[in-house]
């Protein structure tokens, strides 16, 4: 029985992962920064699929907390789960910055950089120990590391770096039959970036028009890919680049 741990599951692609994962038959452990309210309810959803769920709080840009999560998340795995390790993780967490190249900040960039790339570095170094052989790490980057847009150089070069480190994860982890892969979504109607493709009529229509399956993606769309990547049936997939957009900007 597969256990997975998600970072930033209460919301977006995180909970439309948890949940089909849960439909997947796996029992997950969802990660929350401040909206416990959110996270609980998840977990119920979770739970009403027959799945065991749990969530812990994490700030994936907070380095220095990840020991201390790396202790709740054994005793949860130990108390809850009757388990001393999880097989599969999935590092989502993050925030999206929409800041012309010019206008951006040290400040911003720092912000993206520890979020998006030194968090999950280090979280998923931290949580060696309890992650099984011939389990998976799946790292989210961005359909914006292929394709420009303005006002996103920040947050695609952060994503550009989640590329290149999932590929150093799954050769140096293969060792241990762990195989490391990134999703890179495309434009999905979620509340992602001030939920700008949800909510902009002018901003999703320019994006279905350019997207060969002709509409913007949804977030369940993503969680089946999530289920897919993070189980046995994709095994021989490993250090690659999966792109979930529809075709946009092919």
């Amino acid at each position: 029985m597969a256990i997975t741990l998600i970072t930033g599951g209460s919301r977006g692609l995180g909970k439309a992962g948890a949940l089909a994962l849960a439909k997947a038959g796996h029992d997950v452990i969802i990660t929350y920064n401040s909206n416990v309210e959110a996270a609980n309810s998840v977990v119920s959803q979770i739970r009403q699929l027959g799945r065991k769920g749990w969530a812990l709080q994490l700030d994936t840009s907070d380095i220095g907390s990840f020991s201390t999560f790396y202790d709740a998340l054994k005793k949860v795995l130990n108390e809850e789960f009757s388990s001393d390790t999880f097989h599969y993780l999935l590092n989502n967490a993050g925030v999206g910055t929409h800041t012309p190249f010019a206008q951006t900040t040290p400040q911003e960039l720092d912000m993206l950089l520890n979020m998006h790339v030194k968090g999950p570095y280090f979280l998923t170094q931290q949580l060696l120990g309890l992650l099984e052989d011939g389990g998976a790490v799946l790292n989210v980057s961005s359909g914006l590391t292929r394709f420009c847009l303005p006002g996103y150089s920040a947050y695609a070069m952060a994503k550009g770096a989640v590329e290149v480190m999932s590929r150093y994860q799954a050769y140096e982890l293969g060792v241990r039959k762990i195989r490391v892969n990134t999703l890179a979504p495309g434009a999905i109607e979620t509340d992602f970036g001030e939920g700008l493709v949800r909510d902009n009529a002018a901003v999703n229509s320019a994006i279905t028009e350019r997207t060969a399956l002709g509409r913007v993606g949804l977030p369940d769309d993503i969680g089946d890919v999530i289920a897919l990547l993070l189980s046995d049936k994709s095994y021989w997939i490993n250090g690659q680049r999966i792109e979930a957009s529809g075709g946009m900007n092919l």
